[in-house]
């Protein structure tokens, strides 16, 4: 018998300090760069061109060595060894051929240790700036009209985000109550499965911080064998709360209706910027039942909350 009613639990919410906000704002401003056309002098180290270029090699053009309106800053070292130095002390308009020498060895093995000439045509000279917590920055980075408009919708969306971050430590508190009245029975099947659903996100995790799961396993003195075993009481955490949730579904009579399952997607194409024409070629079978199951999950957990006798703690971040 799966026992969901009348549970107990606490949403401890959290409330959007200055101090959070002024974090955000700073993290904004470094992140964000004030791009300044530069038009009375000529361009020097550490200027951002924006320029065309086509390179020829022994009298041919050569694949990958044409580009239109490339940006460039000139110092970065992010072309060829004496390609930036060459276009510093030039003007906005000027054509300039930069001639080089490949290295030896390139990635290119055709072009290794030749000579090179790129027809370079420079139509933008730029620096960047950092923003003033001001009104500009507001309007251009924050898409508001004044600073304090800014700073108001900041402080909204941060406050949306804790409250989301809060409503979901709710629903686990819930659920894992729930799942620790049931004694499930899960097939090795279900395990292992539910376990490479796991690994794949954790490789997906360590590839967002440039690393794959050899490289870790190797940092970390471990096997990829062990890290899986490691990811073991996780893997079965999740089956025990899908299926709770299953039953607290049936049980409920929930069900992804077509007016939910739209919003759902609505939402999908907000948090990705895509709108739902963009979308609708990724939207498959597979991808139709993930969104059906995330709607009834969501449903059962919200009715879950609905049930229980929930305690509100607010205090200051």
């Amino acid at each position: 018998m799966l026992n969901y009613k009348g549970l107990r639990g606490v949403r401890e919410r959290l409330l959007a300090s200055e101090e959070m906000i002024d974090s955000q704002i700073d993290r904004l401003l470094e992140q964000n760069a004030k791009i300044i056309a530069v038009t009375d002098r000529p361009s020097q180290l550490d200027d951002e061109l924006v320029l065309d270029y086509a390179g020829e090699c022994e009298g041919k053009f050569f694949p990958g060595g044409t580009a239109e309106r490339q940006t460039l800053v000139l110092g970065s070292g992010m072309f060829i060894p004496g390609f930036e130095e060459q276009l510093v002390g030039k003007n906005v308009g000027d054509s300039v051929d930069v001639r080089v020498t490949f290295p030896d060895p390139y990635h290119a093995p055709e072009l290794a240790g030749k000579d090179a000439v790129f027809h370079c045509k420079i139509h933008e000279i730029r620096v960047k700036r950092k923003y003033e917590p001001d009104d500009e920055f507001a309007r251009e980075v924050g898409g508001c009209e004044s600073f304090e408009a800014f700073r108001n919708s900041l402080r909204a969306a941060l406050q949306d985000y804790i409250d989301r971050q809060a409503d979901d430590e709710l629903k686990t508190q819930l659920i894992d109550q729930v799942c620790a009245g049931v004694d499930f029975e899960i097939s090795d099947a279900q395990l292992q499965a539910a376990l490479d659903h796991e690994m794949r996100i954790f490789e997906a995790q360590l590839g967002r911080q440039g690393l794959n799961l050899d490289q870790y396993a190797s940092f970390m003195n471990r096997t990829k064998e062990q890290l899986r075993e490691e990811h073991l009481p996780d893997a079965r955490r999740n089956i025990e709360r899908q299926l709770a949730i299953d039953e607290i579904a049936r049980l409920e009579g929930i069900e992804a209706d077509e007016q939910s399952v739209l919003e759902a997607l609505d939402m999908i194409c907000r948090e990705n910027g895509v709108t739902i024409d963009q979308l609708r070629p990724q939207m498959d079978d597979a991808f139709q039942a993930a969104v059906e199951r995330s709607v009834v999950n969501q449903k059962a957990l919200n009715r879950l909350v609905e049930l229980s006798e929930i305690e509100e703690v607010v205090r200051e971040g």
